[in-house]
């Protein structure tokens, strides 16, 4: 039965018991649960008298001479029978439909798992009938009236589960019931196991996994039945001696125990034993004193140990063994029988098998010390697969290659120079010699090997391919081809075109000037190609007659003229990044199956507005935001830092990586940026990304101390995750970039968390130095080492309960204490050696080394490009899952102060001030405004039509001049010493306010104008169309930064004042909804001060970053704040997807709860809020445009915005918020 079926129904109806009319209908309690129907009393429904009609093999049919009433019988020759009216068609047919399953039913299970019971409930113990009783992870009790103790009760019962309870006793009650044949009792802390369980005669399967046992009764060895034994993570120290009397026990399951030594001589008293699994137990030595052989065992599982040698030559009869992750110098086995050898990740220099191991199919001996191969090797002759990757081999035997049983070769990763010839045809499906030093392939590589579908050359010194065939008739049946990383010319495109089975190309970062336009026209079944890194101009318009073409990728070129692609009828993703794009030609209309199209990058590519409508509809664009500079900016200091950054969704539907980057965090001179990983789920990233800045902005209030902030805003986020939390968790990395508290004008430092898999990488002086640690079983000994003494369950492939491979994540509760929040923490002081950091997840680091991605990024300098062709890289290179990477180029040095003496300020380290309204002082722009020379991104993601937006806000705009009094001359910073903070609001540093003609005020709203307000692009007070508004329909799109919206807030008196209403309407977010017609995230390099209302300030204020209340979400969930203040239009109030009740566990806020002040200022804020309703001037401050066609660490940027104290009753406050939104 279901866990849904197991669940009782209930109702009260109208009953009438036998078939007979000599009884009255009545009003009865009806219960429906497990296999019974249960009729009692409306008062006393289970403590009165209840009549029990089992349902299983009996009936239940539709009476039609009453409407809505059912005829439920029982089976056998005592059946009763009872009919039942419902009140409506729908309670009728959910309960016809429930009782038909049930009397269908042959097997009686009854799933109570997970329910967090204490008790068995007690109609159960009335279903006479079931043999199946699953009570997993529950907090059962021994005593009580449905305690484990009335168990005996099911009189048929077969198998019991009761493990995951903390039973603390081994319930000894289990042992009446005679009729078990199954019984687990994993993870229960037992230390003992009772004599009694020598009564349970007919028991096959016994699990005691994840106990603290460590010994056995001899009582057990009179289980003759029993088959299956395990024993797996307990505390023996040897093998049990009672398991020698067990001759129907064929497996000896004790992975994760305490065996640190074997003698196989115990083996061989245990004739009966064929499967052996010691994984996880320290074992140092395992040897044989005699020559008697072990002929029964055929498998072995000793991965995971502390073994230094292994010699299994007298277990003759051995079919697989699996030894990785040892300290392995030597091995010796014995090749008769050997069909599986998986020895990876140790220190082998030489594999002795004798006799030649004729059976052996599949052969792992990657990650070891070769530098040859063994001649045994070539002289197998089954051999399908054989991986030697990461090794040190300098060439591969003739033989190996022309072996006519070898379909898939993996040597990547060594130092090979060159290929040997194929002397004929061989079977050769996949190949793999990527990392060597190839610098040409065989000749007759591809008329060869006419069964190769897949090869991977890259990262190696080619200059060439080679003919796809002798003949103008290709017969090559290669379908995937990866070239990146080489020497190659133009001249190889017409090489390539014989592969007319090609599906995907890569070809990325080589010398290509031009790809032949006839050539690409017959590789018609293309449906990936990359062309990024290269140095070409155009991309030739044959590429339309490639119909099955889904995948585009040609960032980093010098591309001028954009392809014919939008035509094809199967294109998803276009990403023409960093190139030399001016205009785009549209096409009638766009392919429905367009994704994602990226034209970040394209310094001269200005779109008009009918063409942002145009791709209106696309899920992800992304585009620059191009800047305003006005005659009195100035360059007179540079950035401390800038970012870029790239993901990637490899062959999964959905991108479950997210990124958070933050250039202006609180005070202008920190910076936080974070990477989260899902693994295989989008929910939790995104969630992460959406609060976790600003639950490092608050606990940076409470506390200096890295490792209390940092691990207090994980452990914070943890809680945060609510539902979402519980089953699901991510990899999660964050980085904050900021001075000592103790010396706020001294250097710079690094802090670091991180839990799970990403990692963080500091370039100083041209070497990585690792920042993270990773925690994953297989990385962390002491992380192994805690996981086993908790008792978890891991499995075979390293993960905990067969969940996941981390022993620390964010979210996963339900896996508590075994996977756990606390991060590790590392503070590295920053110098001016320090070039860049790079983050990046997973799947990027295990395909790209360190010391790789740090030449990577040397070579590119601009670390948007650098994060993309990292990305690139690691497809490559053979990575099918999402990659996400962060570049953050780095200056700290003291040469580029700018300051003027300045007025002092104390910085009182408070609760924020009262939230009022706020007017703008008209000086330059804070220089860490700014965004990389490439721009920042511009994306829209549409998943939901404008008319289903949750809200909408009403707008105004006004260019009146506001008034103001004589302005004083600002004081100057610079972004080494900035003015003064208080709690992420900038705190002005002289007295003054100071006024611009021509500030455009604009309220930060939801994703639409409203039609009556705007018409055409125009605002209602604007005489021209303004920049960044997308007119649409009805509606009116505005660009939004989902990266990093900067906002900067000051206060005046405006001259006119205008009204602000805002009309908080139905908003879709608590049902999970979510609500937006387009997202935009807009690359701009000019600012935009928003003035807003109090209201609208302390929203904006309770979130630094404004990580789930502002700015619009990718389709993907990624986010990255690209920091620099932009130009603003609007920013909608949106909410992450909710599938599985986020924010509805107690710890999370619900979205749209009201504005939230200190206590003690409350009052204060009441009193302001009543008098406030004036709309606040906002300035314009735009910078400097940086090249994009010759990018370098650190472009000139303009100078600190100076601020102004004003005597009035309004203070007047800076505040920089940063979009992060989902």
């Amino acid at each position: 039965m279901t866990p849904s079926n197991s669940l009782q129904m209930q109702n009260i109806n109208n009953v009438r018991k036998g078939k007979t009319q000599l009884h009255k209908w009545a009003e009865r309690q009806v219960i429906f649960c497990g296999t019974c129907l249960i009729v009692a009393s409306v008062k006393d429904s289970l403590a009165g008298k209840m009549h029990i009609l089992p349902l299983v093999g009996g009936k239940v049919e539709e009476v039609k001479r009453r409407q809505h009433c059912l005829m439920f019988s029982s089976a056998g020759s005592q059946a009763q029978t009872y009919f039942v009216i419902f009140d409506t068609l729908a309670d009728y047919q959910r309960w016809h439909r429930q009782a038909s399953k049930v009397v269908s039913q042959t097997v009686n299970l009854v799933d109570l798992s997970c329910y967090s019971l204490e008790t068995v409930p007690e109609y159960l113990f009335y279903c006479q009938d079931i043999t199946h009783l699953n009570l997993r992870h529950n907090f059962m009790s021994l005593q009580g009236p449905g305690g484990l103790q009335n168990l005996p009760r099911f009189c048929q019962l077969k198998s019991l589960n009761i493990s995951h309870n903390r039973l603390g006793v081994f319930p000894e009650c289990v042992c009446e019931i005679l009729t078990l044949t199954e019984l687990n009792l994993s993870c229960n802390n037992l230390h003992t196991i009772p004599m009694q369980i020598g009564n349970l005669q007919s028991l096959q399967t016994l699990s005691l996994d994840g106990n603290h046992l460590s010994s056995l009764p001899e009582e057990l060895g009179g289980l003759l039945q029993l088959n299956s034994l395990g024993l797996s993570f307990n505390n023996f120290c040897h093998i049990p001696a009672v398991l020698e009397r067990l001759s129907a026990v064929d497996k000896l399951a004790m992975a994760g125990n305490r065996v640190d030594s074997l003698e196989l001589s115990t083996l061989v008293r245990m004739s009966h034993l064929r499967n052996i699994d010691l994984r996880l137990n320290g074992l140092r030595w395992l040897k044989s004193e005699n020559t008697e052989p072990v002929s029964q065992v055929t498998q072995m599982d000793l991965r995971d140990n502390c073994l230094d040698t292994l010699d299994l030559s007298s277990v003759c009869n051995l079919e697989t063994l699996h030894c990785q992750r040892n300290q392995l110098g030597t091995l010796t086995l014995s090749g008769f029988t050997l069909r599986l050898l998986q020895a990876s990740s140790n220190r082998l220099t030489t594999v002795n098998v004798y006799p030649v191991p004729n059976q052996l199919t599949h052969m792992d001996v990657s990650q070891n010390l070769l530098e040859y191969l063994p001649d045994w090797v070539c002289d197998c002759r089954k051999i399908e697969l054989l991986d030697v990757t990461h090794n040190l081999l300098s060439e591969l035997p003739l033989r190996l290659l022309n072996s006519l049983s070898l379909r898939k070769l993996l040597a990547g990763n060594n130092c090979l120079q060159s290929v040997p010839d194929l002397l004929d045809h061989v079977p050769l499906e996949v190949l793999d010699l990527q990392h060597n030093k190839l610098v040409e392939l065989p000749e007759c590589l591809f008329y060869k090997a006419l069964n190769l579908k897949y090869l991977n050359v890259s990262a190696n010194a080619l200059e060439s391919v080679p003919l796809s065939s002798q003949s103008e008739e290709s017969l090559s049946t290669l379908q995937e081809l990866y070239l990146t990383g080489n020497n190659l010319n133009e001249d190889c495109g017409a090489l390539l075109v014989g592969h007319q089975n090609l599906r995907i190309l890569h070809i990325a970062y080589n010398q290509l000037l031009s790809f032949p336009a006839s050539k690409l026209s017959k590789l018609e079944l293309l449906e990936e190609l990359n062309l990024s890194g290269n140095k070409l101009k155009t991309i030739p318009s044959t590429v339309s007659s490639c119909k099955r073409l889904h995948t585009l990728i040609a960032h980093s070129n010098h591309i001028n003229t954009f392809p014919d692609i939008l035509n094809l009828p199967e294109i998803k993703l276009v990403d023409l990044s960093c190139n030399e794009l001016t205009e785009i030609q549209l096409p009638e209309s766009l392919p429905a199956t367009l994704q994602e199209l990226d034209l970040t990058g394209n310094g001269s590519l200005t779109l008009e507005n009918k063409t942002l409508n145009f791709f209106s509809n696309i899920t992800t664009l992304k585009l620059d935001q191009k800047s305003t500079t006005t005659s009195g900016d100035s360059l007179s200091s540079s950035t401390l830092w800038r970012h870029g950054y790239s993901e990637m969704r490899g062959q999964r539907n959905k991108l479950c990586v997210s990124v958070l980057a933050v250039d202006h965090f609180r005070d202008s001179v920190e910076a936080c940026y974070g990477i989260f990983d899902g693994d295989r789920n989008e929910q939790v990233p995104r969630l992460l990304q959406c609060t976790m800045g600003d639950v490092l902005c608050e606990d940076l209030q409470h506390s200096s101390v890295d490792t209390v902030y940092m691990c207090n805003t994980f452990l914070t986020s943890h809680r945060k995750l609510g539902m979402a939390g519980q089953k699901l968790g991510a990899s999660a990395l964050l980085c904050y970039i900021h001075r000592e508290a103790s010396d706020p004008a001294g250097h710079f430092s690094l802090t670091v968390a991180n839990v799970g898999t990403c990692q963080a990488v500091l370039c100083r002086d041209g070497r990585p130095i690792q920042l993270s640690r990773v925690y994953s079983l297989e990385n962390c000994k002491e992380e192994m080492e805690r996981v086993k003494l908790s008792k978890a369950i891991i499995t075979e492939d390293n993960k905990v309960s067969g969940v996941t491979c981390c022993s620390r994540l964010l979210g996963c509760s339900y896996l508590s204490p075994w996977v756990l929040p606390e991060p590790w923490v590392h503070t590295e002081p920053l110098c001016s050696q320090d070039e860049f950091l790079i983050l990046g997840n997973r799947a990027l680091f295990e395909r790209v080394t360190y010391q790789e991605a740090v030449y990577t990024v040397q070579a590119v300098r601009d670390p948007r490009a650098a994060a993309k062709k990292l990305c690139s890289l690691a497809q490559s290179y053979g990575c099918k899952d999402n990659i996400g990477a962060v570049v953050v180029s780095l200056d700290i040095c003291e040469d580029s102060c700018t300051c003027e003496p300045s007025v002092s300020i104390t910085e009182p380290r408070v609760t924020p001030p009262t939230l009022v309204p706020v007017s703008v002082n008209p000086c330059s722009s804070d220089p860490a405004n700014l965004s990389s020379s490439s721009g920042i991104v511009t994306e829209f993601s549409s998943e939901t039509s404008a008319s289903e937006m949750g809200s909408e806000v009403g707008s105004t705009a006004s260019d009146e001049h506001p008034s103001s009094g004589p302005a004083s001359r600002p004081e100057r910073r610079c972004s080494l010493h900035p003015a003064t903070a208080l709690c992420g609001i900038m705190v002005p540093g002289s007295a003054g306010a100071g006024t611009h003609p021509g500030v455009f005020q604009r309220q930060p709203s939801c994703a639409t104008f409203s039609s009556n307000q705007s018409d055409n692009g125009l605002d209602s007070d604007d005489e021209a169309p303004l920049e960044g508004v997308i007119s649409n329909g009805s509606k009116l799109e505005v660009e939004v930064d989902i990266h990093c919206c900067a906002f900067q807030l000051r206060s005046g008196s405006p001259e006119s004042p205008k009204e602000l209403n805002v009309e908080n309407q139905g908003s879709d977010y608590c049902n999970g909804n979510v609500c937006r017609q387009n997202s935009v995230v807009v690359s701009a390099t000019n600012g935009c001060l928003l003035a807003v209302c109090g209201r609208e300030i302390g929203d904006l204020k309770k979130s630094p970053s404004t990580s789930s209340l502002f700015g619009k979400k990718l389709s993907n969930g990624s986010v990255v704040a690209p920091e620099d203040s932009h130009n603003i239009i609007e920013v909608a109030l949106e909410a992450p997807k909710k599938k599985s009740g986020y924010f509805t566990a107690p710890a999370q806020q619900d979205p749209e709860d009201q504005l939230i002040v200190p206590p003690s200022l409350e009052q204060e804020v009441r009193e302001q809020l009543k008098g406030q309703s004036t709309l606040v001037p906002g300035l314009s401050a735009p910078p400097t445009p940086t090249s994009l066609k010759d990018p370098v660490w650190n472009p000139p940027q303009p100078p600190a915005f100076v601020s102004s104290l004003v005597p009035g009753p309004a203070t007047i406050l800076q505040q920089e918020v940063y979009d992060t939104a989902l």
